[in-house]
């Protein structure tokens, strides 16, 4: 190499030392770089959260309704209603926790559980009566909602008979949806036809007639299913036995479980029992009920969503069945309503506020009510929408003394029913009419007025 070159080449080596030097003093633009990555994570958060904020918006137009109407008229009625809600309210989703079973046995069992662990339903049905006020208020568990009937004109509506049994100290605790009579006897037209048998009116003649239809080969004249359905019969044979003076005192406390007028209306009951299938307790109510309309059986002691199931599987009142009160109640409408609360800390209660709206609605009820088979709540329904059967039970329940269910959450708080439902399935198994006699005062003492 040219030594004339010598000095420009060292140049060139202290320039790229300096540059190399240089790169180190520009460390600042790596901690700019750090500052960037600190504000893209910043960015990722913010959008986390907003995703979160729209998740819980999106979940605040949804709205849990729970209930046990799952199959039949019932289902079909809910579902009427459901698309009233949908009309007036597009926005928030209907979420259906529905559950079979037992007349709603399994669906509060579900329910229980879930109170207890803290993950209440927007909304529930519940039976007015001691079932709503002797269990979900006693337990602190429903907020008031006073302020729907105020705003909507309902106490203008609502029967006054039904307003202190969904009520305690003055707040009113459910939105009632119907009224169902739980004392029908419903029969096979036909059949009594065609044996020369008239629809009974007292007990005496409901013995006679079942007499009659087993000397003429009918096995089991009078169908039953489960044991929820043995319980609606028991609470009907009380009522006839008895009377309804007699049959209320049981439930104040001021009657006496252990007396001779009650061991006569066991003593019917366990008659009225010989006259059913054998059968019985694989049966739904439905089961039990289609038994009639196909001619298998001629009567069955059913509320009157029984009614509705009979129009959903294509029957036509006063031929395909009949109907009159069960015998030796006549004049008195035993009855059960449902409805539904406003549970505390609701997780969507604006939207919960939104369906009892709809629930306590005319629009809702009419809906709802000529579907299911039950009456409205509402004095004001649109008689144009309800059939021959719906029409004679407004007229009754007009009429009639009204006394409440206990299958059906009226009389009784939950553990007292469940007490006496214990008691029955003993009976049910044994016949032993004093040992089920001796439960049921037991159980008014240990869970009802008797204590």
């Amino acid at each position: 190499m040219s030594r004339k070159y010598t000095p420009f080449i060292l140049l060139l080596l202290f320039a790229m030392f300096l540059a190399a030097c240089g790169g180190d003093a520009d460390e600042p633009e790596a901690t700019d770089g750090g500052d960037t990555a600190a504000e893209t994570e910043s960015t990722d958060t913010e959008e986390a959260m907003d995703d979160e904020e729209a998740m819980d918006e999106e979940m605040a137009q949804a709205v849990e309704v729970f209930s046990w109407w799952t199959g039949g008229g019932e289902a079909a009625g809910l579902e009427a209603m459901i698309g009233v809600f949908a009309e007036q309210y597009p926005d928030i989703a209907f979420e259906n926790a529905a559950v079979a079973g037992g007349a709603g046995t399994n669906a509060r069992a579900v329910l229980a559980t879930r109170l207890q662990a803290g993950d209440a339903p927007d909304s529930w049905q519940g039976h007015a009566g001691q079932e709503l006020i002797g269990t979900y208020v006693a337990a602190d568990q429903l907020e008031p909602v006073n302020f729907l009937f105020e705003e909507n004109g309902w106490l203008d509506v609502m029967p006054e008979t039904l307003i202190p049994l969904i009520s305690q100290d003055g707040n009113i605790y459910s939105v009632p949806v119907n009224i169902h009579r739980a004392n029908v006897l419903w029969y096979n037209p036909t059949v009594l036809a065609d044996n020369d048998i008239e629809a009974p009116t007292s007990l005496d003649d409901w013995f006679a007639a079942m007499d009659a239809l087993q000397a003429a080969g009918m096995d089991a004249p009078l169908a039953m299913g489960e044991q929820w359905t043995a319980l609606h019969l028991f609470e009907t044979v009380l009522l006839a036995s008895l009377g309804p003076d007699a049959y209320e005192a049981l439930w104040d406390g001021s009657g006496d479980w252990g007396a001779a007028e009650v061991t006569a209306a066991l003593e019917d009951f366990a008659k009225v029992l010989t006259y059913t299938n054998s059968d019985a307790s694989a049966l739904t109510w439905q089961d039990a009920s289609q038994l009639v309309v196909n001619g298998d059986a001629a009567f069955n002691v059913m509320g009157d969503w029984a009614e509705g199931y009979f129009r959903e599987i294509g029957f036509e009142p006063n031929d395909g069945y009949g109907w009159a009160a069960v015998p030796g109640t006549g004049g008195n409408f035993q009855f059960l309503s449902d409805s539904f609360v406003l549970p505390k800390g609701a997780p969507h209660r604006d939207a919960a506020i939104a369906w009892l709206t709809v629930a306590g609605s005319i629009e809702g009820q009419d809906a709802f009510n000529p579907v299911k088979g039950s009456i409205p709540a509402r004095s004001d329904a649109d008689r144009s929408l309800y059939g021959d059967y719906l029409l004679s039970a407004m007229d009754d329940w007009a009429s009639d003394r009204v006394v409440g269910s206990l299958t059906h959450g009226v009389v009784a708080n939950d553990a007292w029913k469940s007490e006496i439902d214990t008691a029955l399935g003993l009976f049910l198994a044994d016949g032993n009419i004093e040992g089920f006699q001796s439960a049921l005062v037991t159980a008014c003492s240990t869970a009802g007025p008797c204590q």
